[in-house]
């Protein structure tokens, strides 16, 4: 099993701590003993939604997702960025000040971005799919204007490289970071999990929900509901000593967004899994969306791949298959390690102030190429190339 090269680091991962060495039966027989957690429900308390910290406007509003607009010009190639949908909000790509992508990217060069945020699901959106998300998500590209250059993180990855083989000329330029593409390629904590756990009880885990999967009953299932302070300290690398104002205000933050989860469509949850996990058919080019198959070797515009060395749950080859998988030229893909864990790669200080303005200056440039404007920083790769 694909195992982070930073025991320690990873040991503190917020996301299925204890499983890290296990097997996947092993991992089955803990969601197991777990599984009364969700049959014995929550506790009733619901954490308060956190705020995002960089001004903007909402531009549209959709049932599943709102289009946060952080733009500060009107010129300029249109980005989004796609957040994951998964156990905790869109808030991740804006924490707070310092470990903000939104305000790495703007700072960077970016005017005209925008952020998908992911609405937690009701009742009546439980039979929602992949395909609706994939269509409202080409409703905002609409509404934005395109193309648009992509940026999907973690879950977000997967969806907006599916995006771009279903509608090419929406696309100008693709970034994905932690994303799961070829789940086969070396096993990871969650891709072992998914594989080596039996489909009937994830579907039982929808049936606890009432056709939903609850994110604060997943919470307490997947990981711990709290996390130490030095564990948050290590995954950040804040400058900020432990006790200081700044670090307090720091810690505050972290814990809001990690206690706030949300709600996903049961059908969309199960998608995933049988799909994207138990028959990989993403990268075994069997993936269908909006009533086509998707053709990866389509995909030819020139994408940026930033992965994790250290990272639990996405194996950095599940990322790296890309490369082969697609048509895009060598020359105009680019792929990185970052040395960090998976949630560092949007909220590492470190990470957003060495690597992200370089993805910025790849974006601003022309496909063809041309001479990336000159900063200076010290890397924050453990492997590149070009």
């Amino acid at each position: 099993m694909y195992q982070p090269t930073n025991r320690q680091a990873a040991n503190a991962a917020f996301v299925w701590p204890a499983l890290l060495a296990a097997s996947a039966s092993e991992m089955a027989a803990h969601f197991a003993k777990q599984f009364t957690n969700l049959a014995i429900g929550t506790d009733g308390e619901t954490a308060p939604r956190p705020k995002w910290t960089t001004p903007h406007r909402v531009a549209l509003e959709l049932v599943t997702v709102k289009l946060r607009d952080f733009a500060t010009q009107s010129r300029g190639a249109p980005c989004l960025l796609c957040t994951p949908f998964a156990l905790h909000g869109s808030l991740l790509s804006d924490l707070t000040r310092g470990h903000s992508l939104v305000a790495a990217l703007r700072d960077g060069g970016l005017t005209r971005l925008f952020v998908t945020d992911w609405q937690s699901a009701s009742t009546d959106m439980r039979f929602l799919g992949i395909d609706d998300y994939l269509a409202d998500l080409n409703v905002l590209v609409d509404e934005i204007g395109g193309p648009v250059d992509l940026i999907g993180l973690c879950q977000g990855g997967w969806l907006a490289l599916i995006y771009t083989a279903r509608f090419p000329s929406k696309v100008r330029k693709l970034v994905l970071a932690g994303a799961p593409v070829d789940t086969k390629a070396e096993p990871s904590v969650l891709s072992a999990f998914a594989d080596g756990t039996a489909l009937e009880i994830f579907r039982e885990v929808v049936r606890l929900g009432d056709g939903l999967v609850l994110g604060r009953n997943m919470l307490k299932l997947w990981g711990p509901t709290s996390a130490e302070t030095e564990d948050i300290k290590r995954l950040l690398e804040s400058e900020e000593a432990p006790g200081s104002s700044g670090f307090t205000r720091l810690e505050t933050a972290f814990r809001d967004w990690y206690a706030w989860t949300v709600d996903l469509p049961g059908s969309y949850f199960l998608e995933i899994v049988e799909k994207l996990y138990k028959r990989n058919e993403i990268a075994a080019g069997k993936f269908k969306a909006l009533g086509r198959r998707i053709d990866l070797t389509s995909v030819k515009v020139p994408i940026f791949l930033l992965a994790a060395r250290d990272d639990e749950l996405v194996a950095p080859p599940q990322l790296f298959a890309v490369e082969r998988l697609v048509g895009t030229p060598p020359r105009h893909l680019r792929k990185v390690t970052a040395d960090c864990r998976h949630l560092g790669l949007f909220m590492s200080r470190r990470v957003l102030h060495e690597i992200w303005p370089d993805i910025v200056d790849w974006l601003i440039c022309p496909p063809a190429g041309g001479a990336q404007r000159s900063r200076t920083r010290t890397p924050a790769l453990s492997a590149s190339s070009t």
